[in-house]
């Protein structure tokens, strides 16, 4: 959104704060919730989306229904016996869609690993223009009842703290999560910092603010407090590895920081330098990735066998 957009929305929301903070709050959630276009924006953005429609052109596409419409997935076979390697989901970003994940997709298959890409609601091959974190939660469950379980589960940006919610069974049993494995890239942990992010951008005051999260908590059911992704790792305490870089300037990186010294289970990696895009192609990521939930995984297997 350009920085004349913003001023006038800033300044619309300003008038009508003074009129209703209740309207206000209200249409603030709503936009909070608007999913931007589909298409790559700059010249970058489109070569690396056209790279990652052209590994997926032989991808399996399967549409699930949802209580919005349907998401899109993709199905990527390892080229093995499917009952004997991992099944992992990957799930992307705000504003981002399956492509920008293939090169991360395709890390882990060449590893060994059968892969289940989606598109969240609002997002590339799914259906809508709107996204909250219980449509993204249904959307995962969606994913591992028509598939099967998931062994592990990759979630970048927003797609991590919706993975969270889901394995932390924060909206019930059709939108929870049993994979055994879970890792966070560049995502956030605080909602309500979020929220707070999100309402300082658009010039929202207290009240308008206060209006907003109570729309917010009406609409998907929970308290803000409670979709606190530290909260779900800490209630769930299943293996994590949380992987943030330090120069991330869309999701800074105190949200990463809130895991540490949360639990022996919970790993981290500072992908430093590589930003809050680019960190789900780095190699060091990637190779990162394929350890925690590959590689790990089939040594543990091997022992588990040896000693039973």
């Amino acid at each position: 959104m350009t920085s004349f957009a913003f001023k006038v929305i800033r300044f619309g929301f300003s008038r009508l704060e003074a009129l209703s903070p209740r309207l206000s709050g209200s249409l603030a959630f709503k936009l909070f919730c608007r999913t931007p276009g589909r298409q790559p924006k700059g010249a970058k953005a489109k070569r690396v989306f056209v790279a990652g429609q052209q590994k997926l052109a032989n991808a399996k596409i399967v549409r699930l229904p949802t209580s919005a419409g349907s998401v899109g997935t993709y199905h990527l076979g390892s080229g093995t016996d499917q009952r004997a390697v991992p099944r992992l989901l990957l799930v992307h970003g705000w504003g981002s869609r399956a492509e920008y994940l293939t090169d991360l997709a395709f890390g882990l298959s060449a590893v060994g690993a059968e892969i289940v890409m989606l598109d969240l609601p609002g997002h590339g091959a799914s259906s809508g223009r709107r996204l909250d974190l219980r449509l993204a939660a249904e959307a995962i469950g969606a994913c591992e009842r028509h598939y099967g379980p998931f062994d592990g589960v990759v979630g970048h940006s927003f797609g991590g703290a919706a993975v969270m919610t889901a394995a932390g069974g924060v909206f019930g049993d059709r939108s929870s999560l049993g994979a055994g494995r879970i890792v966070l890239i560049g995502a956030p942990s605080s909602m309500g910092e979020v929220f707070a992010g999100f309402a300082s951008a658009i010039g929202l005051g207290r009240p308008s603010m206060t209006a907003m999260r109570q729309r917010a908590e009406d609409y998907v059911g929970v308290s803000v407090e409670q979709l606190d992704t530290v909260t779900a790792a800490r209630r769930i305490d299943r293996p994590l590895l949380v992987i943030h870089a330090e120069d991330d300037k869309e999701v800074n990186v105190g949200h990463a920081q809130r895991y540490i010294g949360l639990s022996p289970k919970v790993r981290h990696l500072w992908a430093n330098g590589h930003g809050h895009r680019r960190i789900v192609s780095a190699l060091e990521v990637i190779d990162a990735v394929a350890d925690f939930l590959v590689r790990d995984q089939a040594i543990e297997a091997k022992l588990n066998r040896a000693v039973s």
